[in-house]
């Protein structure tokens, strides 16, 4: 199945929106871990779909961090601030999801979910651009 490239990145970043509806849901429940988990994958996403409209290609969580750390915080398309809260962002999804007694609370969703909006916008407005 030959898949179209611009398909391919319109279904990822609607994956991003859905998985900020999803932590949005999961943050009205009082399920912050989730919402870290949904937030994070919301960005992740997004991040996938810049990744491929550049055909810059990895396979992991961590390879993906690279490869965007390489071709757009570093090259300065994305902000320091945005990649250092993408991979805090991973952290705090890895720890959530694996880690004995952690729990995040509403205080800390509420600061992550309007960054975790401008962190794909941003990304969305790159995607725009080319």
């Amino acid at each position: 199945m030959s898949v179209n490239i611009q398909d391919l990145i319109n279904y990822r970043l609607s994956r991003a929106g859905e998985s900020i509806k999803e932590a949005e849901a999961m943050l009205a429940n009082n399920f912050y871990n989730a919402a870290v988990n949904r937030i994070y994958y919301a960005c992740y996403y997004a991040v996938n779909a810049i990744l491929l409209k550049n055909s810059i290609t990895a396979k992991t969580h961590k390879g993906i961090r690279q490869m965007f750390a390489v071709h757009y915080i570093q090259t300065g398309l994305i902000s320091k601030e945005m990649g250092r809260f993408f991979t805090t962002l991973y952290d705090n999804r890895q720890t959530g999801d694996y880690d004995d007694f952690i729990l995040y609370d509403l205080e800390t969703v509420e600061l992550m979910l309007p960054k975790a909006k401008a962190f794909i916008n941003t990304i969305v407005e790159l995607l725009e651009e080319k």
